[in-house]
C-alpha cells in the first residue's frame, strides 16, 4: 500500500521517509505560528524543510491534510502523564505541562492556529478532536485513581475533570489575552479538584455498585 492509499498521518515511517516527514511538520508548524492556516502554502512549507515540492504535493496533498497530521504527531509527542500519589498534584501537573506549552511564543501562536483552522475546516477539527482525546486519554487515569483512592466521589466523570483543567487555560489563550502564568495554572488545578471532590462532575447518569444514583435513590426516582 503506497502513501497515497493511507490517510496523512496513519504511516509511521522509517529512516529518509522519517526525517523528510519530521522536516515538512516542523516547517508547516513554523508556517502556522507565523500566518495561521491563511498563511500555510505547500510549497513555502517544501522551501522550508528544504524538501521537494512534488514531495510534499504527492504525500499531503492539501494544508488541511497537513494540518491534521502535525496534529497526529503532536499528540505522539506530547510529554506522558506525571503521577505524584495525590489527585491536586496530578492535576498541577497537568495545568503546568499545558500553561508552558500555550505560554510558549511559538507553541501558543501554532494552537491558535490549529484551533482557528479548526472552526472552518471538517478535516482540521476532526483532527484536533482527535488530538484533545489523546491528550485527555493520557490524563485521565490521575482522576480515576483519585477515586480509587476516595479522594473523589463515585460516578465522577473523570474525563471531564481533565478538561476542567485546561479549559481555563485556553480562555485565557484565546479570549482575555491575561498571563498565561504559573499562578493561572495553579488556580486551574486548585479550581479543578475542589469541583471535583464537591461532586461538580458527577454523572447523573451513573450508578453505584449496589444500583443507587450518586444522589442515594433508585435508578427509578424512589427512595431504597
Amino acid at each position: 500500500m503506497t502513501s497515497r492509499s493511507a490517510d496523512p498521518g496513519t504511516l509511521r515511517p522509517g529512516g529518509r521517509t522519517a526525517r523528510v516527514r519530521a522536516a515538512v511538520l516542523q516547517a508547516a508548524g513554523d508556517a502556522l505560528a507565523e500566518g495561521g492556516l491563511a498563511g500555510l502554502d505547500l510549497a513555502d512549507v517544501a522551501r522550508r524543510a528544504e524538501v521537494g515540492r512534488t514531495t510534499v504535493y504527492r504525500r499531503w496533498g492539501t494544508p488541511a491534510n497537513l494540518v491534521a497530521d502535525l496534529l497526529a504527531d503532536m499528540a505522539e509527542q506530547s510529554l506522558p502523564r506525571t503521577e505524584t500519589g495525590t489527585l491536586l498534584g496530578d492535576l498541577r501537573a497537568n495545568a503546568r505541562l499545558v500553561q508552558r506549552t500555550l505560554a510558549d511564543p511559538r507553541q501558543g501562536a501554532l494552537f491558535k492556529a490549529v484551533i482557528a483552522a479548526a472552526t472552518c475546516d471538517d478535516q482540521a477539527a476532526a483532527a484536533l478532536h482527535r488530538f484533545y482525546d489523546t491528550r485527555v486519554t493520557e490524563w485521565e487515569p490521575c482522576a480515576r485513581q483519585a477515586v480509587e483512592r476516595g479522594e473523589l466521589p463515585a460516578g465522577t466523570d473523570t474525563r471531564e475533570v481533565v478538561r476542567a483543567v485546561s479549559a481555563p487555560l485556553y480562555y485565557r489563550l484565546l479570549t482575555t489575552g491575561e498571563p498565561l502564568d504559573e499562578a493561572a495554572a495553579e488556580r486551574a488545578a486548585a479550581a479543578a479538584a475542589a469541583a471535583a471532590r464537591a461532586g461538580a462532575f458527577v454523572s447523573e447518569t451513573s450508578e453505584t455498585p449496589s444500583g443507587e444514583t450518586p444522589s442515594g435513590e433508585t435508578p427509578s426516582g424512589e427512595a431504597p
